[in-house]
C-alpha cells in the first residue's frame, strides 16, 4: 500500500505528470532522439550553425531547470542528454570540415 501511496504522492507533486515540468521535458526529449538519429549520417551533411545553436539552447535550458522552483531535474538530464549529443555532432561537422579543407600549396 506504500508504494500506491508514493505514487499518488509524484501524481500530485509540484513536478508530477500533471504539469508542464514532466511534459515539457518528456517533449524534449525528442531532440535528443533527433540528434541520436543524425550519428549515422555523413559529416559533411550536418549543419554547423544548428548544431550550435542547440548546444546553446541546451546549456541555457540546464541553467533554466536548475533554476526555476522547483528545480527540474528531469529537464535538466534532458539537456544535459541533448548537449551531449550536438556536442558529439559538432565535433564530427568540425571534423568533417577539416577533412574537406585544402591544406596544399598547390
Amino acid at each position: 500500500m506504500s508504494s500506491f501511496r508514493a505514487f499518488r504522492a509524484f501524481l500530485n507533486s509540484p513536478v508530477g505528470p500533471k504539469t508542464t515540468h514532466f511534459w515539457g521535458p518528456a517533449a524534449n526529449f525528442g531532440f535528443v532522439v533527433a540528434g541520436l538519429a543524425d550519428v549515422k549520417k555523413p559529416a559533411d551533411k550536418i549543419s554547423g550553425k544548428m548544431t550550435a545553436v542547440l548546444c546553446v539552447y541546451s546549456l541555457s535550458g540546464m541553467r533554466f531547470g536548475y533554476m526555476v522552483r522547483p528545480r527540474n531535474y528531469l529537464l535538466m538530464g534532458c539537456h544535459a542528454a541533448n548537449e551531449t549529443v550536438q556536442l558529439y555532432l559538432l565535433s564530427r561537422w568540425a571534423m568533417g570540415r577539416r577533412k574537406s579543407v585544402n591544406y596544399s600549396n598547390e
